[in-house]
């Protein structure tokens, strides 16, 4: 039935690690150690975008491509962190640190941003259910490359504009989806 294979997701979660870190196997299991869920994120925020790039090949004697080559591909997820703590800080800007400085009797936190050079990678799953539908996707490598801009408005919380882009893919799936949807079955031959 048409309507069963329609997908609203209605629970979505983003967890982060250093790349490396153990992936889940399937679709429902708890995660592995080293995943932290990123937390709250704004309705509506979470975006998994694709942008392949293509060349077309023209000759003379015609007026359309006599083929289209893709020769780029590239992936990026974006979500809307409500939640602030060092972990987001961290991959919001990719990177840096997050110390203890203590003046007074008082303990503080200073975040150093990145230097140049210094970004840091991850790996990101996202996770999405719809009933009992559930899906994950799992980027093994990714990097914070987007330029951060920060709203501060005094009606609404202040979000860390998270954006990551899918690295790597030369050998292993740069990313890729794990689901029990009975949807994605393979069609018999």
């Amino acid at each position: 039935m048409p309507a069963e294979s329609l997908f609203v997701a209605q629970m979505a979660r983003l967890y982060l690690a250093a790349p490396g870190t153990v992936a889940p196997t399937d679709p429902v299991a708890a995660m592995p150690a080293g995943w932290k869920e990123a937390g709250l994120f704004k309705p509506g925020s979470l975006e998994w975008n694709t942008d392949p790039k293509f060349e077309d090949l023209k000759s003379h004697q015609l007026r359309y491509a006599a083929r289209t080559i893709q020769t780029e591909d590239a992936a990026t997820v974006k979500v809307e962190l409500q939640e602030w703590n060092a972990g987001n800080i961290i991959a919001t800007y990719g990177g840096g640190e997050v110390t203890s400085v203590t003046q007074n009797g008082k303990t503080f936190y200073r975040y150093s941003p990145p230097k140049v050079g210094g970004r840091k990678p991850f790996a990101a799953v996202v996770e999405l259910i719809d009933g009992a539908k559930h899906y994950r996707r799992i980027v093994p490598l990714c990097d914070q490359v987007a330029s951060v801009a920060q709203k501060y408005p005094n009606d609404a919380e202040s979000t860390l504009p998270l954006e990551l882009k899918v690295l790597g893919g030369e050998g292993t799936d740069p990313w890729y989806d794990l689901t029990d949807d009975p949807g994605f079955a393979p069609a018999a031959a």
